[in-house]
């Protein structure tokens, strides 16, 4: 139940929920997206642990890293649900939240 002053509601139960991770999973994001300074413009889908991180255009240090609800990410950018089928190890990006999203392979460290 969202606090009084909490902008974000929550999706209702009645609505499909895509993802086969539970809506409580904990993800990663930044404070950007938390306050909605940037949009979410990168998506990866880790295949080490299969965990997920939503990521603005900006550059980020771990001082602005946030767990978050992966609900509360689809609450704050609808558009992640289209993501839900992101294979492990793939990740999506676009440049702006208006933008189609592309998906790739995360790029190997060598």
């Amino acid at each position: 139940m969202p606090e009084e002053n909490d902008p974000i509601e929550p999706m209702s139960e009645a609505e499909a929920w895509p993802f086969d991770q539970p809506r409580n999973c904990a993800v990663i994001t930044t404070t950007h997206i938390v306050s909605g300074t940037h949009p979410i413009t990168y998506v990866f889908h880790d295949g080490d642990d299969h965990g997920w991180q939503f990521l603005p255009p900006v550059e980020v240090t771990e001082e602005d890293a946030v767990m978050v609800a992966l609900e509360q990410i689809a609450t704050l950018d609808p558009t992640v649900l289209e993501l839900a089928d992101l294979l492990p190890g793939w990740m999506a990006e676009r440049s702006f939240q208006e933008e189609e999203w592309s998906i790739k392979p995360i790029p190997s460290d060598g």
